[in-house]
């Protein structure tokens, strides 16, 4: 057997499709024996796109369902972005499902944030001269993909619990942590240093939406999954 099931979970705006497959994760995984787990999160892809913030509240539990029916299934899992942080939600409550992690495009902001609100209203047509860069860049990044604006600024309004140091310190398997130096959720430290096991890779002169293509972030993965070809 080659390995476990590869489970991808992709970012806010984005989809299966246009996170995994067309950058080629899809096509390099299954080359390499791996059988991938894809999903396309409430709001996004394929999935359905309810208008209500609430209907969103637990977005996580579209990836618990997406893991295999034996609970004594591991899987190797890969994140980015807002799939990451649901990701290690996730492994926090059912740790032992888990073989190893890899999250790529968050750091810092895992601990809360803010800004969601700014975002929502950049998506849904609000971009001013008030709307900060990182809401311009989100909301050009969600204009395309057929996606349903007023769908995934609810999305971005749902009440959702930050991680914590101790949430963290319960996934207890390997898991590495993909950051470029150029992204505004910079520096990864702190998640880093709240993980058991963590291995980080930065990506010299990568922002938050160039990574998913990121020829460096695919190899270091695939090399961290024992799944390079």
């Amino acid at each position: 057997m080659a390995g476990p099931p590869v489970l991808l979970v992709h970012g806010f705006a984005s989809s299966f499709e246009r996170n995994w497959r067309e950058p080629g994760w899809v096509d390099l995984l299954s080359d390499a024996g791996r059988e991938v787990i894809g999903l396309d999160l409430l709001g996004h892809g394929s999935a359905d796109k309810p208008h209500d913030p609430e209907a969103y509240a637990d977005l996580e539990d579209d990836v618990a369902a997406a893991l295999p029916e034996d609970p004594s299934v591991q899987v190797d899992a890969i994140g980015f972005s807002m799939g990451a942080i649901l990701l290690l939600k996730v492994a926090a409550k059912h740790p032992d499902r888990f073989n190893r992690i890899i999250v790529g495009g968050i750091g810092a902001n895992v601990f809360g944030g803010g800004g969601s609100e700014a975002i929502a209203k950049a998506v849904e047509g609000g971009v001013d001269s008030e709307s900060s860069a990182i809401a311009r860049v989100f909301a050009q990044f969600a204009a395309g993909s057929d996606n349903d604006p007023k769908a995934l600024a609810a999305c971005m309004r749902r009440q959702s619990t930050p991680l914590t140091a101790d949430d963290l310190a319960r996934i207890t398997c390997p898991v590495l942590v993909v950051l470029g130096d150029k992204d505004f959720v910079w520096p990864p430290d702190p998640l880093v240093d709240a993980l058991p096991d963590a291995t980080l890779v930065t990506l010299a002169g990568v922002d938050h939406f160039a990574t998913p293509r990121e020829f460096k972030f695919i190899d270091a993965a695939l090399d961290f999954l024992g799944a390079s070809i």
